[in-house]
Order: C-alpha cells, then sequence, then structure tokens
C-alpha cells in the first residue's frame, strides 16, 4: 500500500479531495458540484502543471466508471422493484418493536425491504419482542413506494432508504405462516448473533442501564430511550452514543493486546484483525463510522497515518460503501475524523489542548451540524468535554465487563450508578439553556463557510486576516439565520393547518400548528412511544428557517388538527402573544392548555390588525361569540406584495356571512376552508371573492377523503389554479417586491 502511495502522481489527500468532488458531481448533480470540481481540475493544473494533470486524468476515468455503473445499479434497481411481495426472510437485528406497532428489514429474491406490520395481540408482541432466530414468513402484503419529503429542507426517507439499498416498503396485512430458517451466509449469522446479544441484555438488565448497553456496545438505541434521547440531543451530546473511534480504538487495542501477550507475531496479528473488524462492524450493525474507524485502523498497521490514512479510508469507503456520503451520518463521520486528522495542537498543555481541540472541531463542524439539524447547543461543548470522558473511560469498559459476567454474576446494582448520571442530565436540561436555531445553509453558503473556517484555521496567527475571516464567518451565520425575503407557508402537516408568514424585517405570524386526531382506545400493550406530529413537520421546518421565535400565533379555532400540538411549538420556541376567537374560550380543555403556556392571550375582535409585510391581516370574523368550532374560525385578510390573500381555518356556512358582510372583497389567493370538504368553498363564495389561485391543506390519503371531487369541480370550473399539500407537499410563495411559488414536488 506504501508503494502504491509512493507511485501516485499526486499527494493522497489532494486526489482524495478530487474524488470527492467528482463523487457529488455522479450522485448530486447541480451546478455546484461542477463548478467545484472543474474549480479543482483548473487549480491541479496551474499548481501542478500538465504533466502531473495528465496522469491523474486516467484515475479519475476510471473513478467515473466506477461511480457511474454505482448510479446505474441503483436505477435498474429501484426501476426493477418488485411489486408483489408474499415471503420475507427478516433480518433480526432490525426487529423493532414500539407497542402495537412492528418494524424490520427483511429480504425477498434478493432485494431488501423495510417492513411495518401491526400486530394482532399481545401474544403476537412477545413473540416478536423475543424473536432471537433466523425466520422465513409467509405474508399477505402490499408494496409501495417510501414516502418521499412532504416540506422544504424535510426529511426525504425515500432518499435515505435507497441508501441503504431498499427501493419499496412492504406493509404486512397477514402473516399466515412463520418458519425458522438456516442461512449460509455470515451476514446473517451476525444478524442472529447481535439480536440475541440484544435480547439477552433486555431480558437480563435493568433500565436505564440496558439502553446504555445495547447503545454503546451494540449500536443499538430502542424506542423506549427516545425521551431520554430526545435531552441528549436538546444538549448536543446525542453523539456520544455513536460508535466511532474511541470504541472501536478500545475494542481493537485489546483485541491486539490479547493476541500480542498470547506470542503471536504483529504481521499474523495485522490479518487476525481483519476478520475481527468484520464481526465487530456486524455485531454493530455496519454503521459508517465503525466501518471508517475500522478502515482506519487496519490501515495504521501498514504504516499509513495522517492525511495519507483520511485519503486511503475515503477511497476503500468508495469501494465498499458506495451510498456512504449521501447520509448525514456518513458526512458528519468523516467530517469529524478529518478535523481530529487536521487540526494540531500538541503546543498546548494536555488540559488545554482537549478544551481547545473540543472547540476548535465544535466550530469546524458547525456549518455541516446547521446544515442536516439547523441548531447548535454551545454548552455541548463543556458536556462533551466533561461527559466524553464518563462514557468512553468508564462506560464503555465497565459494561463490557458486565456483559461478559453476566452468565456467571448480574451486576445489576451498578445500575445506580446510571440513574444518578439520568438524573443530572436532567437537572441540566431543566437549566434551560435552549440549542441556538440558525436554520439551514444553502449549499453555495455551506461550501463558503467550511471555506472560510478553514481558512481562519490555517492563518490564525496573522491578526489581520484573523479578523477578517471571522467577521465573514460571522456575517455568513448571519445570513442563514436570517434570509432577507418574505414568505408565506403552508407546512404540510398532514391532515391539519399550520400556515407560516415572515417579513424581510423578521416578524413571524404562525396560523395554527396542526395536531392528531386519534379515534380509538388502545389497551396498554398496544400504546406506543410516538413523537408529536409537529415534531415531525411544522418544527423542523421553522428551525430550517432560522426561526425560533413566533411573534404571533393566531390559533383559528379549537380542534385538534389546528391546535393538537400547541404545547409541544411552544416549548419549542417562544412566543410572543396567542390571538383566539372569543368563542374559543369557551372550551375549557382549550383554557387549560391556554393557562399551561403563561404566554399572553388576545382575543379578536373583527377590525383587529396584526402587523406583517409592512402592512397587516386584518380579522374578518367571527362577528360574534361562537363554539369555537368550524364556523368560529378566525378568518384573516390581507394584501401584501399587491397580492390578497384570504385565510379561512375551517369556515363552512360562514363563507356566506362573510358574502353579505362584505360587498367587496376582491380575493388573489385564497386558503381553502375545512381542507377542501364539499361543506366549504360555496359557489356562491368563490363567485363573490374570484381568487385566482387556492391553497388547499389536507393529508395524503386521509380518512375524509378531503379534499372531496364537489370542491375540486367548482375550482376548475372557475378556472382557479389549485395547489394541495396532499399531492404537492408544502407550498411556499417568497420573494422581495413580488411572490414567486414553490411546492416540493
Amino acid at each position: 500500500m506504501s508503494q502504491l502511495i509512493k507511485r501516485l502522481p499526486i499527494a493522497p489527500i489532494h486526489l482524495a479531495v478530487l474524488l470527492l468532488a467528482l463523487y457529488f458531481v455522479m450522485y448530486r448533480l447541480s451546478f455546484l458540484s461542477v463548478l467545484l470540481f472543474l474549480g479543482l481540475l483548473v487549480l491541479l493544473w496551474f499548481r501542478q502543471g500538465r504533466k502531473v494533470w495528465y496522469q491523474v486524468l486516467p484515475i479519475l476515468g476510471c473513478f467515473v466508471l466506477l461511480f457511474g455503473l454505482q448510479r446505474v445499479k441503483m436505477m435498474m434497481d429501484e426501476g426493477t422493484a418488485p411489486t408483489e411481495v408474499s415471503q420475507l426472510l427478516v433480518k433480526p437485528d432490525t426487529i423493532q418493536v414500539n407497542g402495537d406497532s412492528l418494524t424490520f428489514r427483511a429480504r425477498s429474491s434478493g432485494r431488501l425491504y423495510t417492513v411495518f406490520y401491526q400486530l394482532k395481540s399481545e401474544k403476537e408482541q412477545a413473540y416478536f419482542k423475543h424473536l432471537s432466530s433466523l425466520v422465513d414468513l409467509e405474508v399477505e402484503a402490499t408494496v409501495s413506494e417510501p414516502e418521499a419529503q412532504r416540506n422544504f429542507n424535510g426529511f426525504d426517507y425515500r432518499d435515505y432508504l435507497r441508501t441503504q439499498g431498499i427501493y419499496r416498503t412492504v406493509k404486512i396485512s397477514h402473516i399466515t405462516k412463520i418458519q425458522k430458517r438456516f442461512s449460509w451466509n455470515p451476514l446473517d449469522w451476525l444478524s442472529v448473533l447481535r439480536r440475541k446479544a440484544l435480547v439477552y441484555i433486555k431480558e437480563q438488565f435493568p433500565n436505564p442501564m440496558r439502553h446504555y448497553m445495547t447503545g454503546l456496545l451494540f449500536g443499538e438505541l430502542d424506542k423506549e430511550f427516545d425521551q431520554m434521547s430526545d435531552l441528549y440531543s436538546s444538549l448536543g451530546i446525542i453523539h456520544l452514543f455513536a460508535l466511532s473511534g474511541m470504541q472501536v480504538g478500545f475494542f481493537v487495542d485489546k483485541f491486539r493486546y490479547l493476541f500480542l501477550r498470547l506470542g503471536l507475531r504483529k504481521e499474523i496479528v495485522d490479518w487476525l484483525q481483519v476478520p475481527f473488524s468484520f464481526v465487530y462492524a456486524g455485531l454493530t450493525g455496519f454503521s459508517v463510522s465503525v466501518n471508517r474507524s475500522l478502515l482506519q485502523k487496519m490501515l495504521a498497521n501498514l504504516g499509513i497515518t495522517k492525511l495519507d490514512n483520511m485519503a486511503c479510508t475515503l477511497v476503500l469507503s468508495f469501494l465498499l460503501m458506495p451510498y456512504f456520503l449521501l447520509t448525514a451520518g456518513g458526512i458528519l463521520s468523516f467530517a469529524y475524523a478529518f478535523l481530529l486528522t487536521v487540526f494540531d495542537f500538541e503546543e498546548l498543555p494536555h488540559y488545554k489542548q482537549v478544551l481547545v481541540e473540543s472547540l476548535a472541531i465544535s466550530v469546524g463542524i458547525l456549518p455541516l451540524l446547521l446544515y442536516y439539524f439547523y441548531s447548535f447547543q454551545p454548552l455541548s461543548i463543556l458536556l462533551t468535554f466533561l461527559f466524553s470522558f464518563v462514557f468512553d473511560v468508564v462506560f464503555l469498559p465497565g459494561l463490557s465487563i458486565v456483559f461478559l459476567l453476566a452468565p456467571l454474576i448480574q451486576l445489576t446494582q451498578v445500575n445506580l450508578f446510571f440513574v444518578w448520571m439520568e438524573a443530572c442530565i436532567q437537572w441540566v436540561a431543566d437549566l434551560g439553556f435552549k440549542p441556538l436555531i440558525f436554520g439551514k445553509p444553502i449549499a453555495t453558503l455551506l461550501v463558503v463557510l467550511l471555506a472560510v473556517l478553514l481558512l481562519t484555521y490555517d492563518v490564525y496567527q496573522n491578526r489581520k486576516w484573523r479578523f477578517v475571516l471571522i467577521s465573514l464567518a460571522a456575517l455568513l451565520f448571519f445570513v442563514v439565520k436570517h434570509p432577507l425575503e418574505n414568505e408565506i407557508t403552508i407546512v404540510d402537516i398532514g391532515q391539519g393547518d399550520s400556515i407560516f408568514l415572515r417579513d424581510i424585517r423578521g416578524r413571524t405570524v404562525l396560523i395554527d400548528v396542526g395536531g392528531k386526531v386519534s379515534f380509538t382506545a388502545k389497551e396498554s400493550w398496544q400504546e406506543k412511544s410516538a413523537q408529536a406530529n409537529a415534531e415531525r413537520t411544522l418544527i423542523p421546518y421553522l428551525y430550517s428557517r432560522g426561526v425560533s421565535r413566533i411573534d404571533t400565533l393566531v390559533l383559528t379555532h379549537t380542534d385538534t388538527d389546528h391546535v393538537g400540538d400547541l404545547v409541544e411549538v411552544a416549548q419549542a420556541v417562544d412566543i410572543g402573544c396567542i390571538y383566539v376567537s372569543e368563542g374559543s374560550l369557551t372550551v375549557p380543555d382549550f383554557i387549560e392548555t391556554l393557562r399551561g403556556l403563561r404566554v399572553p392571550v388576545h382575543v379578536v375582535r373583527v377590525g383587529g390588525r396584526i402587523p406583517i409585510f409592512d402592512r397587516f391581516l386584518e380579522v374578518l370574523y367571527p362577528p360574534t361569540v361562537g363554539d369555537g368550532g368550524n364556523n368560529d374560525s378566525v378568518i384573516l385578510y390581507g394584501n401584501v406584495l399587491q397580492t390578497r390573500f384570504l385565510f379561512t381555518g375551517d369556515l363552512e356556512d360562514g363563507e356566506l356571512d362573510l358574502v353579505k358582510t362584505y360587498p367587496q372583497l376582491p380575493v388573489d389567493v385564497l386558503k381553502a376552508g375545512h381542507h377542501g370538504s364539499k361543506g366549504s368553498s360555496y359557489p356562491e363564495f368563490l363567485d363573490h371573492i374570484s381568487p385566482k389561485i387556492a391553497l388547499i391543506s389536507a393529508g395524503k390519503n386521509n380518512r375524509y377523503k378531503h379534499p372531496h371531487q364537489e370542491t375540486i369541480d367548482r375550482f376548475e370550473e372557475r378556472k382557479v389554479q389549485l395547489f394541495r399539500t396532499d399531492e404537492q407537499g408544502a407550498i411556499r410563495f417568497r420573494g422581495w417586491k413580488k411572490w414567486r411559488i414553490e411546492t416540493v414536488r
């Protein structure tokens, strides 16, 4: 390997950067990726000369062929994915039971699927909870494409599954037969072995100790840990559970120490490390971070260190894990490893070195964290410094010993330490240190930020350039936080309403927050851990736009699909004041919720105004005290950027009252009432306001069949352009002086 590196026409890290740019040209083709790649080629020509340039081209050509073949295979696999499945071979270590919901991955005819099933009984639930062997399922099931992105900057489940080699999901209606299966595939053996270990830990060890054991030893955190996981995430230290260099180093070093002590030569131990690495990777779920760390360890045995090691690991990963850089985990794992390789603070005392290195890595990785998670917790720098010692030096070896000794002696008493530590985490979280919400930088801004931060490190000793670059970085972060544009967004929250407005000055209005209606009561065994709808839709969107405060929240009425997630939204963002109708304050449960928020509440009156876009939204309705239901919805009207908007909540019969009350009510954009039901958007109302555009917020395949065909026909007859969240995802109006409309799909 060392000889091969010496024969390369350029330094391995420079070649790796070229291949990295080429990778994104092939997998994420855009003007920016092409520009970066061509720019690097031009730089190579001027820095290294024509001869070296021509020597590099054949290497790039080989990787163009490699990436091209991988892309073609991905497209062919997706295009030829079966539409029917009757038999599934379960991957045991992917089984997740959450109440009456079962999910796992399975193979059928050489294809990999994500599978969903609603458990029929408590006995069936217990069977799958304890299942730790390879089984074949004969099933009646439907096959469908995974759900794609539904909100701007939202999670794209379909794209994520593609990176795992999964192109279809399976929903089982009935399991007709379960049969144990033997396999000669080593991957299946590892899956079974990992599952046996996970089940054993869950059966033998108490909470919360068992969660730390499965997380740190086998890379598995189940749904029961969700509440604590959210606390770790809010404090910015959930990465302590991500298996990578420290854990890999611990187990590999212990493996090597054992065999070297037994008298084996280093060369033999180096070779034995290869199968050991394969087994360890399998037992931890073949995560990108573990695979990377193992590759780096094996290359280090060959004498390849630092940047050469990083470059070789990247190139080998292109061969072994083709889609590893298409996920947040893959990008962040390699970015952390790169920064650890580049940064050098050895001249500092040890304790300062650790602290400064932690700070430098946190700042260096910040643009990528914002791109994927939109926020940064400053407290995470100190907490990582404190808790990384506990996790890596105490928990990892301690839990390993407890697990290995479990067949002989149950050391469950140490669970008290984990209970105490979680109490400490809870105490820190209760101090109220909220993460800083920056928003998501666009790709161009991301690249510029990364370049500026790396240059800052490179010229840090030069005071003049240091000041200029730090000021530039601060300005770029400000632009991410405060995009200089107006926006009105119909957020796709499923079946419900939530509309976000922000003007160029940063003032914000939110109309409704959505929420999920629960229809049937469940038995205790069926209850599942689940996120509020807003935590998957509205809140991530607000964070991605840099929003940590809503100046005015308007709750049009008290239906759950409009106000059900009020508490979760209030916990996620600061709210200046809440506007409600007087009729809404006749609903006891709603009043109780408002009291718990401790946010000023104002009762709207017809003629009231909410400032936004250097103008205002005017309250047109309700004129009298209602019951907080659909026809008591707060109706808002505004003429902003030469466009007249009407937001109608769930108004139905009340539309006819608007016709009588307002003889002149011209509308350009109508947010259709009650999700496009046939009891709204009356013909008389539409003829009166003559909208050019109609917006319908409705859930995909919702049980109410919204929007109803009669309503759609009414819009089509009047040649009104229709936008629907159930078909097009989120709908957004953006601009400075004039609106442009965009949809997710």
